[in-house]
């Protein structure tokens, strides 16, 4: 009988643990990617003892060579904001921006326990005449304060929300018909040329008449400025989705075009099972372009539109000449560009849900 060396049990575990480590890392990685935190996943086999100083070089590129190019910039700006002279005073550093930018946090709790408050009174002030038997009496007073920059980001968020949804319904079907028949394509590509280099800015007057004309009144589902903010969205943002759409439908493999004449689909099975699977990267593409356009544009569509957004948190910044309304501004620049961000990434994170491909 052949004696088992109890050492050769256990670095066989222990070679096996590791395998079992390093197969999360790898699948955790691909979250990291869609988070944008890549820089984890090499600290983490560095901790696990894979090749640390390749490692490192990885940390470095990923990690410190980012966080270096933002002091460096954060130093700059504060070097050369002092420097420059407006009508409101110097340019603002990151110190008064970030000063800003806690003002603006403790103003939207104070405005959030006003709100609190105001709500809080008017329940008991129906609950009492709920009590006296005197229903017809209760109403609902909305709170009337100025709305918080919380507020104003959630107004944004919704806003080109709405203008991208709508876009998507409209540019998906119209980029798989482009993409299927030549025809379609033939009919709709000159619209595409005509109208995708059209500012928001030229859009938005006439958004805003066709939207007047339609809702005379207020007091609809939704506000008037919302309506002009997010149309004035979908009719800038589209284009990206279209384009895209129709060009991953006509790159689709004809060896797979050839199999769905022989197995005789029909045209929604074609769509469904074949078109719709072997284009969505390039659909998704085309989704991350038109939401980050949307975005853009949002900001001057709100400006104009006076929709309660951070384009008109912007505006009325600019406005008010104050003392601290460049470092607000400013700070509405930031989150803008961060929101932005985070808006890429939740497209990112919806696309590799739903495709296989590296091709991001």
């Amino acid at each position: 009988m052949t004696a088992i060396d109890p050492q050769t049990i256990t670095d066989a575990d222990r070679e096996a643990r590791r395998a079992r480590l390093f197969t999360r890392i790898n699948k955790a990685d691909a979250w990291f990617q869609v988070l944008g935190l890549a820089w984890i996943t090499p600290i983490l086999k560095a901790a696990a003892g894979d090749n640390p100083r390749a490692q490192m070089k990885e940390i470095w590129r990923l990690l410190c060579v980012p966080l270096i190019a933002i002091v460096a910039f954060l130093v700059m700006w504060g070097t050369l904001a002092p420097t420059v002279q407006t009508s409101l005073g110097a340019v603002p550093g990151p110190q008064q921006v970030w000063t800003e930018a806690v003002n603006l946090h403790q103003d939207a709790q104070a405005k959030a326990e006003k709100r609190e408050k105001h709500e809080a009174r008017v329940e008991a002030r129906n609950q009492r005449f709920i009590d006296r038997g005197q229903p017809e009496k209760v109403k609902d007073i909305p709170f009337t304060g100025a709305p918080s920059y919380y507020q104003q980001i959630w107004t944004s968020i919704q806003t080109v929300f709405f203008g991208f949804l709508i876009a998507t319904v409209i540019a998906v079907p119209l980029g798989i018909m482009a993409g299927l028949s030549p025809t379609a394509n033939s009919a709709i590509n000159p619209l595409i040329q005509i109208f995708k280099p059209v500012s928001p800015l030229a859009w938005l007057p006439i958004v805003t008449m066709v939207v007047s004309a339609v809702a005379a009144t207020e007091g609809g589902l939704f506000p008037k400025s919302f309506l002009v903010s997010a149309i004035t969205v979908t009719l800038c943002s589209l284009w990206p989705t279209l384009i895209n759409t129709a060009l991953g439908v006509a790159s689709i493999d004809k060896d797979l075009v050839a199999v769905s004449k022989v197995l005789k689909m029909n045209t929604y099975t074609k769509i469904t099972k074949l078109v719709l699977p072997s284009a969505l990267p390039l659909i998704f593409t085309g989704l991350r372009l038109s939401l980050g356009v949307g975005w853009m544009v949002l900001i001057a569509a709100e400006m104009l539109a006076q929709n309660p957004g951070l384009g008109k948190f912007v505006w009325d910044e600019f406005q008010n000449g104050s003392s601290s309304s460049l470092a607000k501004i400013m700070v509405a620049v930031l989150t803008i560009g961060i929101i932005g961000f985070l808006l890429d990434r939740v497209m990112y994170a919806i696309q590799s849900l739903f495709t296989f491909t590296s091709n991001r």
